[in-house]
């Protein structure tokens, strides 16, 4: 997989170069797709929608940026300028390339984007939908999962981190599973490779704090310690 970069006038494009496409801008928006045809869906995200848009390339997940927490009150989906290497997409991007030529379970990136005004940017990502698979959060909340579901949740996790990926926001809504049963993680903003250390803890920690607090928040979801035990089985056992 071969990065393509484009120079736009006042921001830039990198793209996976075996899509046969010329980027611009407009390609970025989903009404663009919709307008010919293309068949457009939703899933709500953390900190806006994703959608989803079944294009001549293949379907594709839409994610614009946007602030979370009182900053993005003021500042919803503007980033103070660092220069184009340093934009939160393309950093995005990079990062998933090289975790998917690694074969870890990651959406493969298809392109971002950055537009900058003035002292401040926008930015988009787009990657291709993974067929079926849906948030944690969801499966739990229809029904238990079985422990060897949670055992492949835990080996999953393992992978990512003794690649050295350090994810920043590790939850049960960017942890999902596809119809087989397989996991996938996804939501790389802010993510990093790093030498091996507490990081991990605190990344599981994370994890679990997620899982409480969607548990005391949904009746419906079907989560308990045992699972938590099995998730850790499945992270002790050494990756393949």
């Amino acid at each position: 997989m071969r990065e393509r970069s484009t120079r736009l006038r006042n921001g830039g494009i990198v793209a996976d170069d075996g899509i046969d496409l010329d980027w611009n801008p407009d390609h970025f928006d989903p009404g663009f797709w919709q307008r010919r045809g293309a068949a457009v869906g939703e899933a709500a995200g953390g900190r806006g929608a994703v959608r989803f848009v079944e294009t001549p390339f293949g379907e594709w997940a839409f994610r614009h940026y946007r602030r979370g927490g009182l900053v993005g009150r003021f500042f919803s989906d503007h980033y103070v300028w660092q220069g184009a290497d340093r934009t939160r997409s393309v950093r995005e991007w990079r990062l998933l390339k090289r975790l998917f030529e690694q074969g870890l379970p990651v959406p493969k990136p298809i392109a971002a984007i950055y537009i900058r005004r003035a002292a401040s940017y926008t930015a988009d990502l787009v990657t291709r939908r993974i067929p079926g698979a849906r948030p944690l959060s969801c499966h739990l909340a229809e029904a238990a999962l079985p422990e060897s579901a949670w055992r492949r949740l835990g080996a999953c996790v393992r992978r990512f981190h003794e690649a050295g990926v350090c994810h920043a926001d590790l939850t049960a809504h960017n942890l999902l599973l596809d119809h087989a049963g397989q996991p996938w993680l996804l939501d790389f903003d802010r993510g990093r490779i790093r030498a091996p250390g507490t990081w991990s803890t605190s990344n599981l920690d994370r994890l679990l704090r997620s899982l409480n607090k969607i548990s005391m928040e949904d009746a419906a979801i079907q989560f308990a310690a045992a699972n938590w035990e099995s998730f850790h089985d499945g992270y002790r056992q050494t990756s393949a």
